[in-house]
């Protein structure tokens, strides 16, 4: 082999040399961008199960309250399907609690007040 063919050969290995550094360092670069997108897709995939999670809660939830605004509806004889207690009978009742909270009051008052004050 002349000097021309193997200074040739050398030039050659080192360009191989210098695409196989390059080679390997795209090939980390590439796991490297592979697993941050792994992590983004299971960050996503986490968030959508806590969504759905959440929006199933809410939905219990919102359930839950027309059921219980339904039971004090029917409770107080409000709507359809209303029980005994009409909306009069409870206003006469708060005003009933409150004379009789006053009168109780009054009669404790004089009861327990001393005589020669």
């Amino acid at each position: 082999m002349s000097s021309s063919s193997r200074g040739q050969q050398r030039v050659e290995d080192v360009y191989e040399a210098q695409n196989d550094q390059r080679l390997d360092e795209l090939h980390s670069k590439l796991r490297t961008l592979r697993g941050v997108t792994n992590d983004i897709h299971a960050d996503v995939e986490s968030q959508n199960l806590l969504l759905d999670q959440t929006n199933d809660r809410f939905a219990s939830f919102g359930t839950s309250l027309s059921q219980a605004s339904l039971r004090a509806r029917q409770a107080f004889g409000i709507g359809p399907g209303a029980g005994t207690l009409k909306p009069w009978r409870i206003a006469m009742l708060i005003v009933a609690v409150f004379i009789t909270l006053w009168l109780g009051a009054k009669i404790a008052g004089w009861w327990w007040s001393s005589p020669g004050a």
